[in-house]
This record gives C-alpha cells, structure tokens and sequence, in this order.
C-alpha cells in the first residue's frame, strides 16, 4: 500500500484514515454539561480528535431510548458502508425508517472551544433543556436529559448474574 492509498478526502479535508481509524478514542465517563443560549455543548477534551475542527464532523442520531447517541468520524464510515450493503431498495419499511431517521440526524463539528450544537428535532426528541447528561459508551458517547437519565439508572436491575452475562457476550 503506497502512503497515498492512505489519505483519504474526509469532512472537507485531507485526513490520514488509518491514523484516524487507529486514533483509539475510547468514551467512558459521566459528564454534565449546560447547553448555552445558542444550544451549543462542550465535548469534553479527551473526547475530541487530535486537530477536531468543524470539518472534522460527528454524526448524532435520535435513539429509540429517548435521549441522542453521538458517533464519532470513523464510525460514520462503518455506518454508510452497513446501509449500502444492506438497503434494498425494495424494503420500504427500511426506507421508511431511513428517512425517519436521517430527517432528525445532525452532522457536526466541533469549534475551537469544543463545543457542538444540537439541532431543535434532536433537542426535542431527547426532552432536552439547559442542562445535559453527556454519557460514554465506549466507541460512542449519549447526550441525556439529566432527569430522564437518572430515571433509567434508577430503573436498571441490579441482578448480578444478567450483568455478569451481559458483559460476558462482550468479551469481559
């Protein structure tokens, strides 16, 4: 592989795709956060990619659960290259979805201090304020309502043994 098979024409720029794709973000952590008046949020710092810009985009999309599910640019590409492989164009319930979905979607960058903004639909779909909830989930992080958020914790079993299998269909 030559070095330009490499360099990929990424969110408006020239970017390394392997260093991208090996770049090891991992999002753990509970963070919370205020929105501002212009519904921006702060990413927290070892959130962020190394040179993140707003050509640098993050897609978030409405999860069924009720709060926003954020992926960052090199899951982005896995998520196309599934819906290319696996859209017919036959499946109308799947398109139906589709739309459903990539009409509340958002696509995104952040600016020099960090922050995102979040578009009305998603701000809605996730009964967000002022204040969020900012969750990792390893190779995504969650956007919460905080009040929303805590109703789920305090709603999840504590049954060791459904944890102790949840975990092991990961691999720990």
């Amino acid at each position: 592989m030559t070095k330009w098979a490499k360099v990929v024409h990424f969110g408006g720029k020239w970017v390394n795709f392997l260093k991208m794709l090996s770049s090891g973000h991992t999002y753990v952590g509970e963070f919370r956060h205020a929105m501002d008046s212009k519904k921006r949020l702060t990413i927290p710092a070892r959130w962020r990619f190394e040179g993140d810009t707003a050509e640098v985009t993050y897609l978030a999309l409405p999860n069924p659960g009720g709060f926003i599910t954020v992926y960052p640019p090199e899951k982005i590409a896995q998520i196309r290259e599934n819906i290319l492989q696996r859209m017919s164009m036959g499946d109308a319930d799947a398109q139906k979805t589709l739309m459903y979905l990539s009409s509340k979607a958002h696509s995104f960058g952040c600016d020099k201090q960090g922050r995102i903004n979040l578009n009305d639909a998603l701000i809605k779909h996730a009964s967000i304020e002022k204040d969020t909830i900012l969750l990792g989930n390893f190779v995504t992080f969650s956007i919460w309502n905080p009040k929303r958020y805590d109703d789920y914790m305090n709603n999840l079993t504590s049954d060791s043994d459904s944890f102790a299998q949840t975990l092991s269909r990961f691999g720990l």
